[in-house]
């Protein structure tokens, strides 16, 4: 079963990320406005926020909810999260 983050805090309210097959998540700084999620199959979703991070919350707050949610129930095939800075845009390319 595939898992997905739903970002409550999305402009497309409700907006999912998935979280299967992710190779690394990172940002450039503490301090930068983008997370990028990068996936085994080649492909990176990045998150931009409309402020920057302050001490990498926003990437801490997307690796600690994908550990979360790969821990509950496989029925559960989404984990609801609200990113600490409201999200411009989520793009999966």
């Amino acid at each position: 079963m595939v898992k997905f983050l739903k970002v409550t805090n999305a402009p497309v309210t409700g907006q999912l990320i998935n979280i299967n097959g992710i190779k690394a998540v990172g940002t450039a700084s503490e301090t930068a406005a983008t997370v990028t999620v990068d996936y085994v199959d080649g492909t990176t979703t990045t998150i931009t926020t409309s402020d920057a991070q302050v001490g990498s919350d926003v990437y801490l707050a997307i690796v600690n909810a994908a550990e979360a949610a790969l821990a509950t129930s496989w029925t559960r095939p989404y984990y609801e999260l609200q990113l600490p800075k409201a999200v411009t845009s989520i793009v999966n390319a």
